[in-house]
């Protein structure tokens, strides 16, 4: 995953998706596989852009807290709970949280992951 250049944590933030996807995307061109920019990290809360190449695929994992992923360009396939969603770019799914998933995607794919982290108990 890539560095942040930019403050993360702050009382207002403002993206342009589009130059962030831009960013993203000559990451990707130089040869990764996959590349992901955290654009917000505050407490609980963390908002990262994930850009998968062609052919790309995030193993099963999963996170303790509820999750979304905002398809914003390209198509990905999300499997989770023996369940397979074809995400298309608009698309917006929501996950509870301890649920093992994955991400592949045959053409690549960019989507927002929101990830609320929960206290350890």
């Amino acid at each position: 995953m890539s560095p942040v250049r930019h403050t993360i944590s702050a009382p207002a933030l403002l993206f342009s998706l589009e130059e962030e996807m831009e960013e993203i995307r000559a990451q990707l061109g130089s040869g990764s596989a996959r590349v992901g920019r955290t654009l917000v990290k505050d407490g609980p809360l963390r908002v990262t852009m994930v850009a998968l190449n062609a052919d790309g695929t995030l193993k099963p994992h999963k996170a303790d807290g509820p999750i979304t992923v905002h398809v914003i360009d390209g198509e990905v396939e999300f499997e989770a709970g023996g369940r397979t969603w074809a995400l298309p770019k608009g698309a917006l799914l929501a996950l509870d949280g301890g649920i093992t998933h994955s991400v592949n995607t045959k053409e690549g794919g960019i989507f927002l992951l929101t990830v609320v982290a929960v206290p350890s108990r």
